[in-house]
């Protein structure tokens, strides 16, 4: 009986320790199915992650790889209302000084509606956007602003290489005049030659100086206007006392003027009258001592 009971106690272990390992199993196999499912979503996140990264990399490079040396003709258009023209003319001018600007041309206008002032600004084209937001700061009320760029770095380009072939052109033909060149026929030819290189080339220079200047410059053409209360013209205007006190004391001058002038053309006939009379009044002096 006792055998029985030890037997059974053993199968009764057997079982157990299958189970166990039956479920050991069993949870090691769900394991494994779940491990796949969280991998594929850390690498469906890393791959979204990885991808904005690469958006905003290349966003970044696709900036900062823009040429540096592009040659681009800013110049803008706008016009602003102010409250007072004079004072907004004023504060533009003081921000133009600080960026290294300067008026090129400058306009005023007032009639019976408005006080309008139109001025022209060359500023370096590295604070033009600057200059720009500074003007906005003054003015109260935009009008309209046209901003415009015009690139001419393959004109730019296209003129430098050329200049540089003519002058090239140019000392051949120059070597051509000292070395080869031995009759005068040779070397008037030569000459013309040059001449008119020459002439190509300081083309080329001079447009060249023109857009190094358009490009280095930009312009800002300012259209400033303030509105004023309408008042009807006069049909005719009277003079103040003081205006024509003062046109008197200036008419008064002018005669003054003109009486001393006009001794001054006659002071030869002024001296001999001036002799006559002394002579003759010593004579009527002398006639009545005796």
């Amino acid at each position: 009986m006792n055998a029985m009971s030890v037997k059974s106690k053993i199968k009764y272990l057997c079982v157990l320790i299958l189970i166990l390992v039956l479920e050991a199993c069993h949870s090691n196999a769900d394991y494994k199915e779940s491990l796949p499912l969280e991998t594929a979503d850390v690498g469906m996140d890393y791959e979204a992650l990885r991808s904005e990264d690469d958006i905003t990399l290349s966003s970044e490079v696709s900036i900062n790889t823009i040429p540096k040396d592009l040659k681009i003709i800013k110049s803008a258009n706008a016009k602003y209302k102010v409250d007072n023209v004079k004072l907004a003319t004023r504060s533009i001018k003081r921000i133009a000084q600080r960026y290294h600007a300067y008026i090129s041309d400058l306009r005023y206008t007032n009639d019976l509606y408005r006080k309008e002032n139109r001025f022209t600004i060359k500023i370096p084209q590295q604070y033009f956007d600057t200059m720009m937001d500074s003007i906005g700061l003054v003015v109260d009320f935009v009008e309209y602003e046209n901003i415009t760029t015009k690139d001419v770095t393959e004109e730019y380009i296209d003129i430098e290489t050329r200049l540089k072939t003519k002058l090239e052109v140019k000392s051949r033909y120059e070597g051509i005049l000292r070395k080869n060149a031995k009759t005068v026929e040779d070397i008037l030819k030569t000459e013309e030659k040059l001449r008119i290189i020459q002439e190509e080339i300081e083309s080329a220079q001079g447009r060249l100086k023109y857009l190094t200047n358009k490009v280095s410059y930009s312009t800002i053409q300012i259209d400033l206007y303030e509105t004023v209360e309408y008042t009807e013209e006069p049909e005719s205007y009277s003079k103040t006392f003081f205006a024509k006190g003062k046109e008197g004391f200036a008419n008064g001058w002018s005669i003054v003027e003109g009486f001393v002038l006009g001794l001054l053309y006659i002071w030869p006939l002024v001296l001999l009258g001036t002799i006559l009379f002394v002579a003759l009044r010593a004579r009527v002096m002398k006639s009545k001592g005796k």
